[in-house]
């Protein structure tokens, strides 16, 4: 607890517990005050890659499976962020997790490069390669 957040003094005493929060009372002012609960927090690295991702076209699930966060966050962050992919059926996603080597062997492949659109994206000490293939009609 730094200061009053209604005048910024730091002289203030604790004055009980509200819903198991330590309440204060500020001695310049005498305004009563709870310390904001703190969640859990996500650094906005997980949350960018979620929202990259989600954007890419891959289900919640599967970003909940790669990046190790909660499906259920990262739907909050896409409605959050008022975020809206776009829709595509004749297009289907696919991902693999390689590192360094394994990106430079798959590249060298000529036959990897021909008929879709691929993404590359640093995920942690590896690599995300997203590829877009065309579904046959």
């Amino acid at each position: 607890m730094e200061s009053c957040p209604n005048c910024s003094s730091t002289v203030f005493t604790k004055a009980g517990v509200v819903q198991d929060r330590q309440r204060y009372k500020c001695k310049s002012c005498n305004y009563y005050f709870t310390v904001p609960k703190l969640g859990k927090q996500i650094d906005d690295y997980f949350v960018n890659k979620a929202l990259q991702l989600y954007l890419e076209g891959l289900a919640y699930r599967e970003i909940e499976r790669i990046l190790g966060v909660s499906h259920v966050s990262v739907m909050n962050w896409v409605r959050k962020y008022n975020i809206k992919r776009p829709y595509n059926s004749k297009y289907h996603p696919t991902y693999k997790i390689l590192n360094h080597t394994e990106l430079q062997k798959y590249f060298q492949n000529p036959e990897n490069l021909k008929g879709a659109g691929q993404l590359v994206t640093e995920l942690g000490d590896k690599f995300m390669l997203i590829k877009w293939d065309r579904f046959r009609d």
